[in-house]
């Protein structure tokens, strides 16, 4: 009642600046359940079911055609890249310790944000599944698929799985696009201390390594299905359906992949939109507070709207290569 009294009276004074000092206040950090699981499993054990996965991956490939192989190793080849590109960006140092605890505070939103919306999609996707497969499992087949002899609960399993892998994919590529960037981005802003050109390779390497797991995410997914249905249904062989019609197994893949982006895009938006009006509202004009003053615990939740972008705009770009969908 008397801070109202005071702005309506005119009474309530400047924001005093204070001393940038800020406590640490970095909650334990966030890891995912996979990850959680896979850091749990012993190394080597967790390298000899690696090898294994991709035995069985190029042993598909290869009852596919020489091409899958190839389309194959190129994604291997990629993925090693950007582990390379990552192991660069987060070398680099985080700057004086002011820096890196404005840093730990978007993190620590960062990932909050992210927990949060990804137990949503989570429910969300298992959700839809159930829907989709209950509604192929009751519509009329197609002529293509009476003359390959798949029925409707194959189609039904089949467009369920393309469809969580799909989202699954485009998670993992916006997940990891977010993470990265989340710790490139005070290392830019170190490195901008010290030279343009080196704040410039940091960024860029660190841009360079979510456009590449995006790509490489994205065709190694449809890869993986197109080369699965191919030996399982066995297409091509008399009696089966035709190599042009496998493709159309694969719309639950887009599908999935769009379903991640516009969780991304509306959830992510209301969010920052919500933080960067209270920012105003109650840091500018109630509390005098200056424009992005990192004193104002919106702007940290506004900040946000970085790694939000980043995070949608690795799920878009991801769904981009998806079959029947484009952003």
């Amino acid at each position: 009642m008397m801070m109202d009294d005071d702005m309506e009276n005119g009474g309530l004074g400047p924001f005093q600046d204070q001393p940038r000092t800020f406590p640490n206040m970095r909650s334990k950090p966030y890891v995912p359940l996979v990850f959680r699981v896979l850091m749990g499993i012993n190394v080597r054990v967790l390298f000899v079911l690696c090898l294994l996965g991709l035995a069985v991956i190029f042993y598909i490939g290869a009852s596919t055609s020489r091409i899958i192989v190839f389309v194959f190793s190129i994604c291997i080849i990629t993925f090693v890249f950007s582990v390379y590109l990552s192991k660069w960006v987060l070398a680099k140092d985080e700057g004086p310790p002011e820096m890196a605890q404005i840093s730990d505070a978007i993190r620590d939103g960062a990932e909050g944000f992210f927990r949060t919306q990804y137990g949503t999609i989570s429910k969300m996707a298992c959700l839809l599944a159930l829907v989709i497969f209950s509604i192929y499992l009751f519509r009329s087949t197609t002529p293509q698929q009476e003359s390959s002899g798949i029925g409707r609960a194959t189609s039904a399993y089949i467009t369920v799985a393309a469809f969580l892998l799909g989202a699954l994919c485009s998670g993992v590529a916006g997940y990891v696009g977010m993470w990265v960037s989340v710790r490139a981005n005070v290392r830019v802003s170190s490195a901008a201390r010290r030279s343009a050109r080196e704040a410039l390779q940091v960024a860029v390497r660190a841009g360079g390594f979510s456009a590449i797991v995006v790509v490489g995410m994205a065709v190694i997914g449809i890869a993986i299905l197109y080369s699965t249905f191919y030996v399982w249904l066995g297409v091509d062989s008399p009696g089966s359906m035709k190599v042009t019609d496998l493709p159309l197994l694969l719309v639950g893949y887009g599908f999935g992949a769009s379903f991640v982006a516009l969780f991304a895009q509306l959830g992510g938006g209301i969010y920052t939109k919500a933080a960067d009006v209270g920012a105003d509202l109650v840091g500018k004009v109630e509390q005098g507070i200056p424009e992005d003053d990192p004193q104002n615990p919106a702007v940290i939740a506004d900040l946000l709207q970085v790694y939000h972008n980043e995070f949608f705009n690795s799920c878009c770009n991801f769904s981009t290569f998806s079959p029947e969908f484009r952003c």
